[in-house]
């Protein structure tokens, strides 16, 4: 922050992007075509396993490109995103926390929970870890409940068109009976703890991560995951039950349920993409801050 004509103003904070799929490159376009965004946030680094990927978009410049992760710091960024794989953090989040603060944008990772450990160290000492809610509606009330150890059961139900899932094992398998037997409308294809569904569904779980991450009395292991598929869907929806204290033998009670709209074969709603945006401003905005934080 600085002193200009007498106001306090932010000096604009440089994002280091890693991961240019469709997620990346719009956040890498608002920032440089938004002059609200810009105003805020500045581009530091874009990497991507395929640096061809990035050199092909007219509007990087090449200086901007990272060509190898392991070089990352010599950007100079005040922010690295992570808007590619969860493999990213199980390598280089620790690394990253040790000279930027650090946006998770595939929380999946936390599922293993020495690298959770680890990161939430990082994040009270050296920069803060932030996590966007992305798609979970009311994710800090969760986070509320838990710090005060009223939270007793969370279940969060995403909702999905057969073609949106990119799943692996049992899920998989699951997924592959219902297209054969040609099944209409709802199939459950997993009911268990989160900690087991985010390696058989990276790409699909990772609003229930967040929540996991949030109900952190719960965990991993104590938040419900349930993945539905549902030929009638053309959105994405999720249903969050939250359970809290039983008083005078009535118990608290809190469900929401989002749809988000989406074409069959979609894995991210276009609102997400805006949601995930908004979440970057606000990291911004807490520079200087430690911890885990959901943004």
């Amino acid at each position: 922050a600085e002193y200009m004509g007498g106001q306090l103003t932010m000096s604009r904070r440089r994002v280091g992007i890693v991961g240019y799929g469709s997620l990346g490159a719009y956040l890498a376009h608002n920032i440089l075509d938004d002059a609200a965004v810009a105003q805020k946030l500045e581009i530091a680094f874009v990497w991507n396993r395929s640096a061809e990927k990035v050199r092909s978009d007219p509007k990087i410049p090449q200086h901007l490109i990272l060509e190898s992760l392991d070089d990352f710091a010599t950007f100079g960024a005040d922010i690295i995103v992570e808007v590619s794989h969860p493999d990213i953090t199980e390598q280089y989040g620790a690394a990253f926390l040790e000279h930027a603060d650090y946006v998770v944008g595939s929380p999946t990772a936390f599922c293993n929970s020495s690298l959770e450990i680890k990161c939430r160290e990082m994040a009270a000492s050296k920069h803060a870890l932030f996590v966007p809610v992305g798609a979970l509606w009311g994710a800090r009330d969760i986070q509320k409940m838990a710090d005060r150890k009223s939270l007793q059961g969370l279940t969060i139900t995403m909702k999905k068109h057969p073609s949106s899932f990119r799943v692996h094992g049992s899920v998989q398998q699951a997924l592959d009976a219902a297209i054969q037997a040609d099944t209409e409308g709802e199939v459950v294809l997993y009911d268990g703890p989160v900690r087991q569904l985010c390696s058989m569904a990276p790409n699909n779980t990772n609003t229930m991560a967040v929540a996991a991450l949030a109900a952190h009395n719960l965990g991993f292991d104590g938040t419900r995951a349930r993945l539905v598929s549902d030929t009638s869907l053309e959105a994405h929806v999720i249903d969050v039950e939250v359970v809290g204290p039983t008083s005078s033998g009535d118990t608290f009670r809190v469900s929401t349920c989002r749809h988000n709209p989406a074409k069959p074969g979609a894995v991210t709603g276009k609102a997400t993409f805006e949601s995930f945006l908004s979440s970057i401003l606000s990291a911004a905005q807490a520079a200087g801050s430690l911890g885990l934080q959901l943004c």
